[in-house]
C-alpha cells in the first residue's frame, strides 16, 4: 500500500502516546495504512528495555518512564521533534537493520539541509556532530510492525541531559540544531519539521517509488 498518513500531534504526554502506539500496532491489519506521528513530548526521561537506573543521575521532578523500546535512557522535552514511524515492515520486506539505516538517513539528510555533516557510529545507533549526539533512535518491532522511532534535538533546554548518562554512556555529550547552527529564532522548529517530513517520505518511498 503506497499510502502514508501523517499525524501532527503537537505537545503530548509520553505515556498516553506510547499506549496509543501500542494499541495501534496491536490492532492493525494487513491492509492498515502506515502512519507517521510527529510531535513534541512534555519533559520526561524514558528507559528502554535494557535501561539501567544507575544512568539516571538526578532526575529531580522530571518523570521517569520505563518503556518497551530498545536502548537505554534518553530525554524528551519541548523543542525536540519526535517522529514515530508506525510501519508494516513485512509488507515492505524490511528487517530492523534496514529500518535503522533509513531512520539514520533521514536524520543525516535533515542535518544536511542546515549545512551540517552528521555521522553514524558503529554499534551506537543515532547521529552525531563532531562527537556529540544530536539524533537518537529507539524502536520496538511487534508482529512485524514498528513503533517508537527517533528524536532530533532542535531548540530544547539542554541542561536536563546532564542529569543522565545519555544512552547509558557516561562520556557522551549532547547537542542541538540551535547550538550547531547558532540559531535561536522562532522559525527553526518549523524548518526542521518540514525537512524531517520531506526526507521521511523519500526514505520510505512514498510519493516517489
Amino acid at each position: 500500500m503506497n499510502e502514508l498518513r501523517i499525524r501532527h500531534l503537537g505537545l503530548v504526554d509520553f505515556t498516553s502516546t506510547w499506549e496509543a502506539m501500542h494499541q495501534f500496532t496491536a490492532q492493525r491489519q494487513a491492509e492498515t495504512a502506515d502512519e507517521l506521528w510527529i510531535l513534541q513530548h512534555e519533559a520526561v526521561f524514558t528507559l528502554g528495555q535494557a535501561g539501567r537506573r544507575e544512568h539516571l543521575l538526578d532526575p529531580g521532578a522530571i518523570p521517569v518512564v520505563a518503556t518497551d523500546r530498545g536502548g537505554q535512557v534518553t530525554y524528551h522535552a519541548p523543542g525536540q521533534w519526535v517522529v514515530y514511524p508506525l510501519l508494516d515492515l513485512r509488507r515492505r520486506g524490511w528487517h530492523v537493520r534496514e529500518l535503522v539505516d533509513h531512520l539514520e538517513d533521514v536524520l543525516l539528510a535533515t542535518l544536511n539541509d542546515f549545512s551540517l555533516i552528521g555521522e553514524r557510529r558503529a554499534h551506537a545507533p543515532g547521529i552525531y556532530l563532531a562527537g556529540r549526539k544530536i539524533g537518537s533512535l529507539g524502536l520496538r518491532i511487534r508482529r512485524g510492525c514498528s513503533y517508537h522511532g527517533l528524536s532530533l534535538n532542535v531548540a530544547m533546554d539542554m541542561q536536563p541531559w546532564q542529569r543522565i548518562h545519555p544512552c547509558g554512556m557516561a562520556d557522551l555529550s549532547m547537542t542541538s540544531l540551535a547550538e550547531a547552527c547558532a540559531r535561536h529564532d522562532d522559525g527553526l522548529m518549523a524548518e526542521a519539521e518540514a525537512s524531517l517530513l520531506h526526507h521521511f517520505q523519500r526514505a520510505l518511498c512514498y510519493n516517489r517509488c
